[in-house]
């Protein structure tokens, strides 16, 4: 699919990768609704790109239609969606005190990271579906933002990883459920990026990350997440696959 001229999506699209990814489909003449809880973010990252802002918990069905609605008033039908919005967590099973961990906290991710995709997933694969297709019968892109987590988690990361997972899991029926309907799935499995949450960590514990990484031995760019999210739209052949982008890395268990 050619990205110019195109209604794009982006949720988490405020900050980190989900802002990049925001700035490349902008950069490549795409009309981007920003996505994100954080309105402040969003809007500051859609005034720089010429796009719109939408406050949007994707957690909430009708957040979401609201969102949904917004966006195609302003730029018309959506046929790419950048799911990037997520949370993280780190919590062992049996706490110092020797409490359980609490259920709660593994609900939240899983809620927000795996059934927060899903609904963001659901409601855009309806609405494009009715979209006339393009050349070859496509209609639309999606794409998942997993982790390496999701193949290598550490200790701590049961909840992290096990929604990462899940969508590891997911995007294979997905994309074979949506092929009906000329939408391609996938999903980029990042490692460790520069990040605004990864850039608040002390300087030598970002170069003792960095330096785990077998080539290049740095942190990944935003950009380069962004660059392969989008080479994902343009490339027809990429569907139901997951990638990872991690320079090598296999993560240690802690």
């Amino acid at each position: 699919m050619n990205i110019q001229g195109q209604a794009a999506l982006v949720t988490g699209g405020g900050s980190g990768l989900g802002e990049a990814t925001a700035r490349e489909l902008a950069r490549l003449g795409a009309r981007v609704a920003v996505l994100d809880v954080n309105e402040a973010g969003a809007q500051k990252v859609a005034a720089e790109i010429g796009g719109i802002a939408v406050r949007c918990d994707i957690t909430s069905t009708d957040s979401l239609q609201a969102a949904l609605a917004q966006a195609a008033a302003a730029h018309g039908p959506a046929r790419i969606l950048m799911n990037i919005a997520g949370i993280g967590t780190a919590r062992r099973v049996v706490g110092k005190d020797g409490s359980a961990a609490p259920l709660e906290d593994f609900a939240r991710v899983i809620q927000v990271n795996l059934v927060g995709t899903y609904n963001a997933s659901r409601l855009f694969a309806a609405e494009c579906a009715k979209l006339p297709p393009l050349d070859g019968g496509e209609r639309g892109v999606m794409v998942f933002t997993a982790s390496v987590a999701a193949f290598d988690g550490q200790v701590g990361q049961q909840a992290y990883s096990a929604s990462k997972g899940g969508l590891v899991g997911m995007t294979l029926p997905m994309a074979r459920d949506l092929a009906q309907h000329g939408i391609r799935v996938c999903t980029i499995a990042p490692g460790l990026f520069a990040t605004p949450l990864m850039q608040q960590l002390p300087e030598p514990v970002q170069q003792s990350l960095a330096a785990s990484i077998p080539f290049p031995p740095r942190l990944g760019k935003p950009s380069e997440f962004a660059e392969l999210a989008c080479h994902i739209v343009t490339n027809g052949h990429l569907n139901g696959e997951v990638i990872r982008l991690d320079g090598a890395l296999r993560m240690a268990p802690r």
